[in-house]
């Protein structure tokens, strides 16, 4: 049977090779900081990871999978395995590479056309997927008119001359730069993609067929037919496998929107397929003819996974990109010719429709309703409020990677959503509203506190500074602090047990995967940040649970250094783990004094713990408050998209 794969078996050999490399260095990064514009060096590798838990081992099922499907001889596997394990990376990446960008006599102008018809359909795709239909100009203007808006709930009712003192810009929104940021954290780290490729001629196009056959082959999974008895992946899209294709697109200067895009045509793909939109009337033929292309392999994920691929978005990913992906149906048809042109158009004329958008819907395999339906199989504790509400334009559109969004300082119900409603990106975006009525008590609590008449003459005393160093250096409270509140504790004690709990309800949610087995984004500031933290350690708990979560931003986070399991953690994100703090934010250590005192406190000081990225934002934000319009600013200022920290972390100090 002809193998109709872009690849040669070499390599295949080589793509696994990297792959395998990825994952290494993935989870290398959990632990120890990033190199600035260099992979890590002989003395450093041996002891980076625990062996007995290493990504590449047979146990993950991350690795040999990717192998099987790729159709890489069984005998060569152990050989991949044992190279990345017993060496560093940057003594193969620019052999595979090398093996990868040569042109072969089995390299047919067949397949050089394949080639490029694909690059030129992920390149369209990528192109309307950068198309917002927010003007940035009207953008701003919504985040001014929400700051302006937070800014009066902040004040209302109080002199001008306490809000002044207390919430007044020193840098408003628009004045948060990338300039500033380097001048708080030292300047950003600036990996050279061109570093990997040095001396290699290696076209796009060749570059696109290798992220786009990986990546077919990472969503495949187990049903390549790994043993599961030995495997501990998850169905689905596995995070670990999109942090290393992360590594992949930079080492070879391929733009993270492109694979983005690259998810989106293997999910229509898929429902192409699961509609039976295929060209032509011989079912027997049809069904023959795409048995031999899946062993072949380019798009063959969708049909080897069978309902896994088909569950990954968990019922939430109808295409109704219907346009763009319509307008691809000519090149697409060429690179799937059991589905054909017509059946691709046929696809996207279908998911354009109510009607064909449910069937769509229904084809993804959705058990449940996903987030927006979720219903709280069992109360935890007094948790009486837990919803997902959708927000952004990408939704039902085949988008592979969710974000969920969590605010924990509120003022009114819009401030569960207005913070993260702006930032441009292609995740599947909802934001978390619970227990609104305690968040919007203990806002107030502070703020009223914050703005009477005791505390300004406390502020005019120096006694906030106090404060902060109190928290640093684990001295005593001055006692008219203490006094002062009295009044608040209750209402912070109700809302951390309650952050608390929904912590552990949202890890329930994500093992069950509502959202669709797809990875993962965490953002979250004030509380919000400490339901992430909170969920974060019960997946540790549970265990095996390590392929859900790709990235965690924790911004103001009312979370204590010590006395928690920062390092288990920090190993449920397979990415990326940002602590963003302030060194100012009284607010925040006013309002955690009671179970702070000699504990450290992660939003106001860095977390000293090796694979966490801590970013001082002190000179960036007003106060603890200014997370609710800042938020989105800072986010794009830390680049989440790259596959390594932008900011270096302060150097941790000898105790």
């Amino acid at each position: 049977m002809t193998s109709m794969s872009l690849l040669t078996p070499t390599q295949k050999y080589a793509a696994g090779g990297l792959l395998a490399l990825a994952l290494r260095q993935a989870q290398i990064h959990q632990t120890r900081p990033f190199p600035i514009n260099e992979v890590l060096d002989d003395d450093d590798y041996e002891d980076a990871v625990d062996l007995s838990h290493l990504w590449i081992h047979v146990s993950q099922g991350l690795l040999r999978p990717v192998l099987r499907y790729l159709g890489v001889e069984p005998k060569a596997w152990h050989g991949i395995e044992e190279t990345v394990v017993v060496s560093p990376e940057k003594h193969h990446i620019q052999a595979f590479l090398k093996f990868l960008s040569e042109e072969t006599p089995e390299f047919s102008p067949e397949k050089m056309d394949k080639e490029l018809a694909l690059m030129k359909s992920v390149d369209a795709m990528a192109k309307s997927m950068e198309a917002t239909p927010i003007s940035g100009e009207e953008n701003e203007e919504k985040k001014f008119e929400y700051e302006r808006e937070c800014r009066d709930k902040i004040s209302a009712g109080k002199d001008q001359s306490a809000s002044e003192s207390l919430e007044t810009s020193r840098l408003t929104n628009s004045k948060v730069s990338h300039d500033a940021l380097e001048a708080l954290n030292g300047p950003a780290m600036r990996f050279s993609r061109k570093s990997m490729l040095e001396g290699i001629e290696f076209s796009n196009q060749r570059k696109v067929s290798v992220l786009f056959e990986l990546l077919s082959a990472c969503l495949a999974g187990d049903a390549t037919g790994v043993e599961k008895k030995h495997s501990q992946v998850r169905n689905g899209y596995d995070a670990r496998h999109r942090v290393a294709l992360r590594f992949l697109a930079t080492w070879l200067g391929v733009d993270w929107i492109k694979v983005e895009a690259m998810e989106v045509i293997v999910a229509l793909t898929a429902v192409a397929v699961k509609e039976g939109t295929t060209e032509g009337k011989d079912t027997e033929h049809t069904e023959s003819t795409w048995s031999s292309w899946k062993r072949g392999g380019l798009i063959g994920a969708a049909a080897l996974t069978g309902g896994t691929l088909l569950a990954i978005t968990g019922g939430l990913a109808a295409p109704a990109i219907a346009a763009g992906f319509g307008a691809l149906a000519p090149t697409l048809g060429t690179l799937v010719p059991v589905i054909g042109a017509s059946g691709f158009a046929a696809a996207a004329s279908a998911a354009g429709s109510i009607a064909g958008s449910v069937a769509v819907a229904a084809s993804f395999g959705a058990a449940g309703a996903g987030l927006t339906g979720a219903k709280m199989a069992r109360r935890i504790g007094n948790i009486e409020e837990f919803e997902f509400i959708s927000i952004g334009e990408n939704h039902n559109q085949g988008r592979l990677a969710v974000g969920i969004f969590i605010s924990g300082l509120v003022f009114e119900q819009e401030d569960f959503r207005k913070p993260w409603e702006g930032r441009e990106d292609n995740l599947e975006k909802y934001v978390l509203q619970w227990e609104s009525e305690n968040l919007i008590a203990v806002s107030t609590a502070i703020q009223d506190w914050i703005t009477s008449k005791i505390t300004i003459e406390l502020m005019k005393q120096g006694a906030m500074v106090t404060v902060l160093s109190s928290l640093l250096t684990a001295l005593a409270w001055p006692a008219t602090i203490l006094a002062a509140t009295d009044f608040i504790d209750s209402k912070w004690s109700i809302a951390i047990d309650r952050s608390d709990k929904a912590g552990k309800l949202l890890a329930e949610v994500l093992i069950k995967g509502l959202q669709g087995n797809r990875p993962v984004t965490l953002c979250g500031f004030s509380l919000g940040a400490r339901v992430i933290f909170k969920c974060l350690q019960h997946l540790a708990e549970v265990g095996n649970n390590e392929g859900i979560v790709e990235r965690v931003v924790l911004l103001g986070a009312p979370i204590s250094l010590k006395d928690e399991d920062w390092e288990s953690a920090r190993k449920m994100v397979a990415g990326r783990f940002l602590n963003v703090y302030s060194g100012n934010d009284w607010m925040l250590g006013v309002s955690f004094r009671a179970s702070l005192l000699s504990k450290g406190l992660a939003g106001i000081q860095p977390i000293e713990i090796s694979g966490i990225e801590n970013v001082d934002v002190t000179d960036l934000i007003d106060g603890h408050s200014s997370y609710l319009w800042a938020t989105e600013k800072l986010l794009e200022l830390l680049q989440l998209d790259a596959a390594h920290p932008i900011f270096p972390s302060p150097p941790s100090k000898t105790p």
